[in-house]
């Protein structure tokens, strides 16, 4: 039963449910001590110690029901009554095709059962045919011929074909009901496979999407995967959270000075009683965000959004702006609002308007510039395209002089900057990192490293 509990939080896991070692261990061990005899017991107790949230309870629940039932076995294989059961071991009172004399083949394990029809016996050796052929391995929907076949080798399928072929010679009737006991059984191994698909391949599957989903432009999703790509968006900013938001221990302290350790214990012997180590100073992390919300960049604005409220989940020291037309300090909406909802305030302010970048920085200039110092590092998330307007260069420059660095990240393909009234090779000028950034796996890859110089 260990192991089937190790299958169960592998397939826990796939379903969404994250599970840690510490937290296995603990599960095994109020299992140990309901025990397993009561199905009920048993999966409140899992989901007891397992589920953290309303959620994770649900999917945990549904992967219990799923994880501990087994398909049924199809009636063609069904006990009927006694008096209709025939024994494989058994000769026909009859021989349909030859001579009555001829003695009945002896007929394998696989053929007794099913001609026998015990559906207890059937399961048992289905599930020790599953474990042999380790099925909870399975990961692609294109290896469930490859596991059906292993499971029915396992089962016995060789023996059982020449069991089929002498039974044909000597007694075609039960060669007949031998037949049809054998499409039945591969449907069953058949179900067996699909529902070990779905507990353990869910995973994999959804990783696959995912990594798909991730190298996707963000201007050119469909419709039906913009609500997935926000959720993958919010996977992002949850490990930038949990990567950066704890500083190390290790990195608070430094590392150890050995020089000075020896010269402070020297009264000792040079036994290390007292240790000293070599800090490194940090700067206060302080990050100045602008955000293009207008027409032209909609569809991946939402994104951008999205990630600069995760920066005020992970930095103390952000302010965030956004601008089309004109530009308006965002911070206090996304330091007190969910992400669904600050997104929806800001752009019903300032969002899908003709984007004036000069206009905006001059907005910014005017009300905004002290904020910037040498230890501000400015992100400025946007297309660059001005609409044939004055793109104000020159506010750029000073924002780029005044601030430790001035990171830009553009959705177009670079084969786009500098064609029509995209003024990105005159911005680019001033700033120290450009990059494109039209896939979340290239979103998280900039932000990450924007968060991970300040640790």
């Amino acid at each position: 039963m260990r192991e089937e509990l190790h299958r169960f939080f592998r397939a826990a896991r796939g379903a969404g449910v994250r599970v840690s070692p510490a937290e296995s261990i603990d599960a095994m061990k109020a299992v140990a001590d309901v025990g397993f005899a009561e199905r009920g017991i048993l999966r409140d107790t899992l989901l007891l110690t397992l589920a953290k949230s309303q959620d994770e309870k649900q999917a945990l629940g549904d992967c219990f029901d799923l994880f501990f039932s087994q398909p049924e076995v199809p009636e063609e294989t069904a006990p009927e009554d006694a008096a209709d059961s025939k024994g494989a071991d058994s000769a026909p009172s009859e021989n349909e095709a030859g001579d009555p004399d001829t003695p009945a083949p002896a007929l394998g394990d696989l053929a007794q059962m099913l001609m026998s029809r015990d559906r207890n016996a059937i399961a048992a050796a289905m599930a020790a045919a599953s474990n042999a052929a380790s099925l909870s391995d399975i990961r692609y929907f294109t290896q469930r011929g490859i596991f059906s076949s292993r499971i029915l080798e396992a089962l016995g399928i060789e023996r059982l074909r020449d069991d089929l072929d002498a039974l044909t010679a000597t007694n075609p009737g039960d060669a007949e009901r031998l037949a049809a006991a054998l499409e039945a059984l591969r449907e069953n191994v058949r179900e067996v496979v699909n529902q070990a698909l779905v507990l353990y391949g869910r995973e994999e599957t959804e990783n696959l999407r995912n990594e798909i989903l991730r190298n996707a432009p963000l201007a050119r999703l469909e419709r039906r995967q913009v609500e997935q790509m926000k959720a993958l968006i919010r996977a992002i900013a949850r490990r930038l959270r949990e990567r950066y938001s704890k500083p190390r221990k290790r990195q608070r302290r430094g590392h150890l000075d050995t020089r000075k350790t020896l010269r402070r214990n020297a009264a000792w012997g040079g036994v290390p009683f007292l240790t000293s180590w070599k800090r490194r100073h940090r700067d206060r992390p302080k990050i100045v965000a602008i955000c293009d919300v207008s027409g032209s960049v909609a569809q991946v604005s939402d994104f951008f959004l999205l990630l600069i409220h995760s920066l005020h989940e992970v930095v103390d020291d952000v302010r965030s702006f956004a601008f089309s037309g004109h530009l308006i300090e965002v911070s206090d909406i996304l330091d007190t609002k969910s992400p669904e909802e600050a997104m929806s305030e800001i752009m019903s302010k300032v969002g899908f308007g003709s984007s004036d970048y000069g206009g905006s920085f001059v907005d910014f200039e005017k009300s905004f510039l002290r904020s910037v110092t040498p230890k501000t590092t400015v992100i400025v998330l946007g297309d660059a395209r001005t609409n044939n307007l004055d793109p104000r260069a020159d506010i750029l420059r000073t924002i780029s002089e005044r601030s430790k660095r001035l990171v830009w990240l553009n959705p177009e393909g670079r084969m786009a900057w500098g064609w029509g009234d995209s003024e990105m090779p005159r911005y680019s000028a001033f700033c120290t990192v450009v990059r494109q950034c039209s896939t979340a796996k290239q979103l998280e890859r900039a932000v990450s490293d924007i968060v991970a110089a300040y640790q």
